[in-house]
This record gives C-alpha cells, structure tokens and sequence, in this order.
C-alpha cells in the first residue's frame, strides 16, 4: 500500500485491544438470543453458532498469542470442535432428519470430547509441572475417586440397572458420567500444578467447572425423568463464553509456562479443606442414600472408602518425605557455607571437637591449619567482589578435590580465610598436602598458612590461636609459605598483627 493511501475500512480505526471483551459480549448477546427466541430451529441454530464461536475463539488465542506448548491448546479446541459437531449433529438429526431417538449420532462427537478435553488439561499440567508431582497426583486421585462414588452410586448404577435389553444405551449414558469425573481430575492436576493465577486461568477453571456442572444437572435430569432439562441450557452457553475468553485473554500463554516444583511443602488450608471433603463423601453417600430411602450400595462404599483411606495414607507418607527432605536440606545449609559449599565456622567447631575426642581415644595426632588467601582485598579491589568470589568457590572446589581421601577436613573459617583439621594425620603430611593445595590455587594466587599440633592438654581455643599466630607468623614472612608452631607459642606479636591487617 503506497505511503498516505487511506487504510480500507476493515482496518480503520483503533485496532481491537481486547478481543477476549469483544467476544464475550458477542457471547451474551447470542445467549440472551438463545433464551428469550421461540423453541424452533433458528433459535437452535443460535446455539450451534454459541458452540461454534467458542471453537473459532479458542483458535483465534492460541494462533494470536503463541503459547508455549501450544499442543494442548490445540486439544482443547479439537474437545470443544467435537462438542460444536455434536450440538450441530443433534440440530441436523431434531430438525431435518426427526431422528430423535437415544443414543444416536450426536452422542459419538459428544463421548468423543471428553477424552480429548481430559487429554488437553493432562498436558496443561504436565508442561506447567514438569518435574514429579507426587503431590498433585494423588490429591487429583482422591477428589477422582470420591466423586467418582458419587457418579456411581447416583448416575451410572441406576442407568446399568434400568438398561434392560439396551445395553448401547446405558453404555453411552454411563460415559457421560465417566467422562465428567476424568475432566475433574484432570482439572484438579492443572489447578495444583499451576503456580501462577491469572486472568486467563480463572476463567479457564470457570469454564471446565460450569461445564461440569451443566453436564451433570442435565444427567440427572434426566435419568431422574423430573424435568427435560432445557432450563439449563444457559449454562452450556457460559462455559463455551468462559473457553474462548480463557483463549483470547494475553494471559492464557502463562498456563502453558513451567512452574518449579516448590522448595518447601504447599499444603494450603483450601487445599486441606478439599481433600477433606472428598475424603468424606464415601460416608456421605452412605448417609445421602440412607435419607433418600434408597437401598444403600454397601460394596460401593466400601471400596470407595478402602481406596480413599490408602490414597490418604500416601498422601500424608508424601508430606512427611518432604517434610524430612526439607529438614534435611535445612541441616545442610545450617551446617555449610553458602558460597563454597565448605564446613562453615560453627560446624568447623563442632568438627574439631569431635577430632579432639577421637585424638585422645586413639592416641593419634591433632592438627589445625589455617589458611588466607594472599592480598585477596587487593584482588577484590582490581577486579570486584564477583571474581572475588569466584576465586573463593574456585579455591574451594580445587581443595575439596585434593583433599579427598586423605582424612582431612576443610572448612572456611570467615571471609579468605580457611581452616584443614585432621586427626591421625602426622604435621608432616598435613604440610606436604598444604603443598599440594597451593599448586592449584586459581588464577595465579597464593596463600599463607599455619599449623599447630595438639599437645594433648590445652584447650581448644589455644591450639586454633597457636595457628592464628603461625599464620601471622607466614604472612610476616613473605606470605605464599607455610608456618608451624611449636607446643607452648606465645601470642601474636603485633608486628605481625600489623603485618596482617595490611593484607
């Protein structure tokens, strides 16, 4: 189009910033059609269009705003598609081909979407929790169940019961049921698994729960023969709104997003709440049949509780495993230092102490070295504080490799400086394994050390102050050296305090 050409009139004017607003009046528009028309077939084909849009929209948002992992999107709007030719079956057989007997072609494309809808949201939670979710799994498993005794009990044995010599029709009557309870579960995944809240989320929820709920008002009115049903139909025609606003709002492309596992145990008291719930509808039924005057199903619920107690019982052996791997984890952290990994100052102390005790059952010696990075404020200065500790880690990681094995432990006794503590290991070896640590210092630096050795009396504090001072004493002298200190060394002189400070 050539520069100053008016733009043609279907793209004057502001461009349609929210879309998913746009359709959802569209949708109430046709809605408020659908319910205020006489019953005929124009009214119907309003609702077949309701059904089509929904399709139309989900497509339209997956294809405008590219979420990843776009397959299970893709799924949801085949469930949906075959939910459209249903409800477009269903008017061609009423209104032109007066087949209005049950089950019949309508019901292939409606058995048909559950699989595909249940398919879509397994894929939505997989991409949103792609670690294990042990967690997730049996909390949809225990609302599953529970509400899969409720369908029993109340929707598929009566229909099994009264099938008499059509067994295709109560097949398809008890699929229905079946397909709702699997759509649950499979919801339930996509909600626990889903770290993120958004717009687009709650909608989508909305949609599958007022779907869920449609569907199973109609089931039971019609299996209990009480009314046709056709009051409800309103509620076909929100969930297809709520699908395509769910598409179409930006947002929808967070549901595809992973969320990391959390690092401590999620156990919300909504969650709490919900998986009690479930976990009392076994009695519940019981009760509920009980008041309505029905014989009680007794296998049904005994199953349905045995099952529900041991899904239970997983539920709390996985919260206690992670609860032990979180205390775990805390006890790690507790006892390390968080840049290199190392024993910190407080686990160092605990660690030397155990080394005295075994020193003195065995007889062995007990030596403590400290070492310090040479002019490591120097280097901090030249290239900043991220080399700094860079070389840290880096001095870290070379010294945990040349000390493995040999029986000594490294721990870092606060900021360049660390500590090499070893029992039944003669001074004499500790310093050639001090040798062997300065040769892989990174970068080209050095460091100064001091050992002492226990002389089997003093206390503990004195025997790390001997190595302090030996440590000074390897500064002061030229540093990139090693110092021991002779039992009964005095303290730090300090010139050499001074030597230290101006490292």
């Amino acid at each position: 189009m050539a520069e100053g050409t008016p733009a043609p009139w279907w793209r004057a004017g502001r461009r349609v910033r929210s879309p998913w607003r746009a359709y959802a009046v569209f949708g109430v528009l046709v809605a408020l059609a659908v319910q205020v028309g006489p019953p005929g077939p124009a009214t119907d084909s309003l609702f077949v269009l309701s059904s089509a849009a929904a399709v139309l929209a989900t497509a339209a948002g997956v294809r405008r705003h590219r979420p990843r992992g776009a397959g299970a999107w893709w799924l949801l709007v085949a469930g949906l598609g075959a939910w459209t030719l249903g409800d477009a079956t269903y008017w061609l057989c009423w209104w032109v081909l007066d087949l209005r007997g049950f089950p019949g072609p309508p019901d292939v494309f409606y058995v048909a979407a559950y699989p595909l809808l249940t398919a879509a949201l397994l894929r939505l939670a997989r991409q949103a929790r792609p670690a294990r979710d042990v967690e997730g799994t049996i909390d949809a498993a225990i609302l599953v169940v529970g509400c899969g005794l409720l369908s029993w009990t109340f929707l598929i044995a009566p229909t099994l019961a009264h099938a008499g010599a059509d067994p295709l029709g109560a097949a398809v009557s008890a699929a229905y049921p079946v397909g709702d309870v699997l759509v649950l579960g499979a919801l339930v995944r996509v909600v626990t698994a889903a770290g993120r809240h958004s717009v687009s989320s709650g909608l989508f929820a909305s949609a599958a729960l007022v779907m869920l709920l449609v569907d199973t008002l109609y089931q039971v009115a019609t299996t209990s023969g009480s009314f046709d049903g056709s009051g409800i139909d309103w509620l076909w025609q929100a969930s297809y709104v709520l699908w395509g606003c769910a598409a179409l709002h930006p947002s929808m492309r967070r549901l595809s997003d992973p969320v990391p596992a959390p690092e401590t145990a999620q156990f919300s008291t909504t969650r709490l709440l919900v998986l009690t719930g479930a976990s009392l509808l076994a009695p519940a039924t019981l009760v509920l049949q009980l008041l309505l005057g029905r014989p009680p199903q007794a296998w049904a619920v005994v199953v349905g509780s045995t099952v529900l107690f041991l899904l239970v019982v997983a539920r709390l052996h996985a919260l206690v495993r992670r609860v032990r791997e979180q205390a775990d984890q805390l006890a790690e952290l507790a006892r390390t230092d968080p840049l290199t990994g190392l024993l910190n100052r407080r686990s160092a102390d605990a660690e030397l102490r155990r080394l005295r005790e075994r020193a003195e059952l065995e007889g062995t010696d007990l030596v403590v070295g400290l070492l310090d990075l040479d002019r490591f404020k120097v280097f901090n200065d030249t290239f900043g504080h991220p080399a700094g500790d860079r070389l840290l880690v880096g001095a870290a990681t070379a010294w945990r490799s040349a000390l493995a094995g040999t029986g000594v432990a490294l721990a870092r006794w606060g900021g360049e400086e660390f500590a090499v503590l070893a029992a039944g290991v003669a001074p004499a070896r500790v310093e050639r394994l001090l040798a062997d640590l300065r040769a892989v210092v990174p970068d080209g630096q050095t460091f100064s050390a001091g050992l002492a050795r226990w002389d089997g009396t003093e206390p503990l504090e004195a025997l790390v102050a001997r190595a302090d001072a030996a440590l000074y004493a390897a500064k002061h002298a030229g540093r990139a050296c090693t110092r021991t200190a002779d039992p009964g060394a005095g303290p730090v002189r300090p010139a050499a305090r001074r030597v230290r400070s101006c490292t």
